[in-house]
């Protein structure tokens, strides 16, 4: 026999006040440790392998670079704001983070997903003030004033509803809701660091989180379409922007201008064709190829001299101006309309920030701290949001592309950063003549890997179904109602799929493995040996409220008895049988002697005399499931047959003593629970 071990109970109360003194004391040793932990590079700069390090996170730092400036640009179309703010983005995350993220290889700044959601924020806010959403006016006059671009649009809008006194165009009113986003998801995201509420990470399952990409990339997709082929459609907002999208652009389609429609084609082949080359000699190359620049600056060059604005009517980004805006606090007011919409945009960026530093941790075998993690993207979020940038999050494609140009550490970012710090001083006005359907094709190309997902169906399908409907469902509702909905209903389906599963588990009767003390189901195995005269049950999930029926609907189906029926069948009976002794009749109701009705109390369909529940797959009871066990205890025995328990785990044996399943005194336990199947079929087998 086993016998527990006592644990000591501890006071929660003084274990908590305890926590409490620690956290408020503070000593110099203590006030170093925070900051130490802090900002990390305070640990790891000192012992920077300058020799060793450095050339790899030089070479690193640079192509990132090179990759993130035109990416930036290109997602400015995707937040609805101008170019220049996306570079604000890139600049300011990789200098945070660098400052204090734990991973030494994620690459932190715009991504193409939460540019989206900020966007669809946006769009929304343009709307309610009274904005035209066409973004294809006049552009401004660049001269980095935020307060001058009336003129972009011709509704201005007084922004003391908003929480601001001075009047603002559309491009001031769109900067101001996307920073007051950004700051109340990175508080979202420093108090659930604070709060250790990491853990609702967990309920975004990878199905749940590839469904919203791939559902999400639809959307970026669709929105990308009017660029391409450079037709002037008004931005759909609400649920079904995706269907919308596309009626309207299949309705104007002869309005398409040709030299767009020309130059998008020339593009996404040459973006493609790099993209396939590069990752099919991947191995021969010691760093991507930078096309997206290539094609950047040999389109601009092609639309300046070309004068394809002018000329063709094609659309073009406009002015970009140099040097950094004078910083400025985001607006209560209008933090106050966006509190809801920020709530989705805290979790995703955070999930996917953490998800990929723990992916890189495990491969290049170091650790990361989640919760720090939390803070240095809640950080990248508040404090660029006074600089007029929006929010950030790691991005897979150019973290993959960091670690295989040989990066060791976060210096590789600073780097990066140099070189958008490069182009906000210098370079941005160059970018003037650059075709809108050109960032297009760059937005497009780099879905691929999401959009990649659809070939994966059939073998996810494979693995697993339910898996795959989850994907379907997220998938669906991402892209055909909105993406925060979608994510929503990602997140509720999965739960429920989880809930139905444990609703209706598998359950099976066992049979002997033959010359062994090992027991499995019989109707998955062959040459299996059934015990006599008992019956071995297995319900392979916990046992609670919500699938009570199902496990006596299961036990009854299976060892094809029902205690309650055939108690009430025998009472029925018993009733008859004294119904005809009264009246000094010798004969029963079935014609037999009265000396021969004892035959008939117990019908030949009961073939067995006990029966064992395996609970090795039952992780946890609830007061119905105690109750539930209870209640087939008393049925069976009423019935003379012996209820036995096997491989309860320690939470079962607990939870069916404070039930009072063993009686008061658990005088009957060692009659009643064993610690294997064997030993419960050895038992019964013993009892006469």
């Amino acid at each position: 026999l086993l016998e527990r071990k006592t644990h000591v109970k501890t006071n929660r109360k003084e274990v908590m006040l305890a926590k409490m003194r620690n956290s408020c004391s503070c000593t110099p040793q203590k006030l170093k440790n925070f900051v130490m932990d802090f900002f990390p590079v305070l640990q790891w700069l000192p012992k920077y392998q300058c020799k060793e390090y450095i050339w790899g996170d030089i070479m690193s730092g640079l192509v990132i670079g090179i990759i993130l400036v035109p990416q930036a640009i290109a997602y400015s179309l995707l937040a609805g704001l101008k170019p220049i703010y996306s570079l604000y983005t890139s600049f300011f995350a990789n200098i945070i983070y660098f400052l204090m993220g734990t991973s030494r290889h994620v690459s932190v700044g715009i991504f193409s997903l939460i540019s989206l959601m900020v966007g669809q924020v946006v769009d929304r806010e343009l709307l309610l003030a009274g904005f035209d959403l066409n973004d294809d006016a006049p552009p401004a006059l660049g001269d980095g004033s935020l307060q001058n671009d009336s003129q972009s649009n011709t509704t201005a809008f007084n922004l003391t509803i908003g929480g601001m006194n001075a009047e603002c165009g559309k491009e001031c009113y769109a900067i101001g809701i996307a920073t007051a986003l950004t700051f109340v998801a990175g508080v979202y995201q420093v108090l659930m660091g604070i709060f250790h509420l990491g853990f609702v990470s967990m309920y975004l399952s990878e199905s749940v989180l590839d469904g919203f990409a791939t559902g999400a990339s639809l959307t970026i997709l669709t929105a990308q379409v009017k660029y391409l082929i450079g037709i002037k459609i008004p931005r759909s907002q609400g649920h079904g922007m995706l269907v919308i999208t596309w009626i309207n652009i299949f309705r104007n389609i002869s309005q398409a201008n040709l030299c767009d429609v020309i130059t998008s084609a020339i593009c996404i082949i040459v973006l493609a064709t790099a993209k396939e080359l590069g990752d099919r000699y991947k191995h021969k190359l010691k760093f991507p190829l930078p096309t997206e620049l290539v094609v950047i600056v040999v389109a601009t060059l092609v639309s300046h001299y070309g004068k394809l604005n002018e000329i063709y009517a094609s659309s073009v980004s406009g002015a970009i101006p140099t040097g950094f805006i004078p910083p400025k606090a985001p607006h209560f007011n209008l933090m106050l309309r966006v509190a809801v919409d920020a709530l989705p945009l805290a979790v995703i960026s955070f999930v996917f920030t953490v998800s990929l530093s723990e992916m890189c941790a495990k491969k290049y075998a170091y650790t990361i701290r989640a919760n720090q993690e939390m803070f240095a993207v809640g950080f990248c979020n508040i404090i660029p949001s006074f600089f007029h940038s929006f929010a950030t999050s790691a991005a897979l494609a150019k973290t993959l592309v960091k670690t295989s140009t040989g990066c060791q550490t976060q210096v590789s970012g600073v780097i990066s950063a140099m070189v958008v710090l490069l182009v906000l001083l210098f370079l941005a006005p160059l970018f003037y003549s650059l075709q809108k359907c050109v960032l297009a094709c760059i937005i497009i190309v780099s879905l691929r890997g999401a959009l990649r997902k659809f070939r994966d169906v059939p073998a996810r399908y494979h693995v697993n179904k339910v898996d795959t409907l989850v994907w379907v469902v997220t998938m669906s509702a991402s892209a055909l109602i909105s993406t925060e909905i979608g994510l929503l209903v990602g997140i509720v389906f999965s739960m429920l799929c989880i809930i139905v599963r444990t609703q209706q588990p598998r359950t099976a009767l066992l049979g002997q493995i033959q010359d062994t003390s090992f027991y499995e189901d019989d109707l998955e195995y062959e040459n299996l040996s059934p015990v006599p005269k008992i019956k071995i049950f297995r319900f392979e999930a916990p046992l609670y409220y919500a699938n009570r029926n199902y496990f006596l609907k299961s036990l009854y189906r299976l060892t094809n008895l029902d205690p309650n029926l055939e108690a009430a069948r025998r009472k029925k009976y018993e009733k008859k049988e004294k119904q005809h002794a009264q009246k000094g009749d010798r004969t029963t109701a079935n014609g037999l002697d009265i000396r021969e009705t004892t035959l008939q109390l117990v019908p030949e369909k009961i073939n067995f005399q006990a029966l064992i529940v395996d609970c090795s797959s039952i992780s946890f009871l609830d007061t119905t499931g105690v109750n539930t066990l209870k209640e087939i205890l008393k049925d069976y025995r009423d019935l003379n047959i012996s209820v036995l328990l096997a491989c309860c785990n320690p939470s079962v044996i607990d939870s069916l003593q404070r039930g009072g399943y063993f009686g008061k005194d658990f005088g009957s336990m060692q009659e009643m629970l064993f610690y294997s199947i064997h030993n419960a079929v050895q038992f019964a087998k013993d009892q006469k």
